[in-house]
């Protein structure tokens, strides 16, 4: 902890002291109805304090993480909360999340996960052009040196770095079309070598 934490953890005492010394003697007639609501009011606490610090565990519940089945050459993406299916596949060794855009001819990396991915934008010539929902941006072309998804990993890819902002890097038909099949079934999306 350091010192604006401890500040802070004894500014939260003091207030709550404060606050539960009013408390008791605005009711000091009715202690026992006072000593119910301060354990009602303990216990909201302390469960909003476990779902704080279970916050990560609850939200791989709720946005559930892909599953690789590399014995069969198989992806089986859950559909997210938003409809779209995610993938994190090691992009020249780097983590990088991936909405999964068939209407996407290419692979297009964001700016941030082109420099995760160990690319420098300094030495990019972004003189392409894609039409993407915001309208027209330009794109630099790249070779990757690898993508793996489990076991599976594909060599010397093309690609294409967007210069606009993008919330998620994009795997298109380009990489898809590797797969030999690509279906959607009982809301998840196989991919299929």
């Amino acid at each position: 902890m350091d010192g604006d934490d401890i500040g802070r953890l004894t500014y939260l005492i003091l207030l709550g002291s404060v606050i539960a010394f009013w408390f008791f003697v605005q009711n000091r007639q009715s202690l026992g109805k006072t000593l119910q609501y301060v354990v009602i009011w303990g216990l909201l606490f302390l469960g909003v304090i476990a779902a704080v610090g279970l916050w990560s565990d609850i939200r791989q519940t709720v946005r559930p993480s892909q599953s690789v089945i590399t014995a069969e050459g198989r992806i089986e993406l859950p559909r997210a909360a938003d409809g779209h299916y995610y993938l994190t596949a090691q992009v020249n060794g780097a983590p990088i999340r991936f909405l999964v855009d068939t209407g996407a001819t290419d692979i297009f990396l964001s700016r941030e996960d082109a420099v995760s991915a160990g690319l420098d934008l300094a030495e990019l010539a972004f003189v392409g052009s894609a039409m993407t929902a915001n309208g027209q941006v330009r794109t630099a072309p790249v070779r990757l040196d690898s993508i793996r998804l489990g076991g599976i990993e594909d060599r010397d890819l093309r690609a294409f770095v967007n210069e606009g902002v993008m919330r998620e890097s994009l795997l298109g038909m380009g990489y898809l079309q590797r797969f030999s099949s690509v279906e959607i079934r009982q809301g998840a999306l196989i991919l299929t070598r």
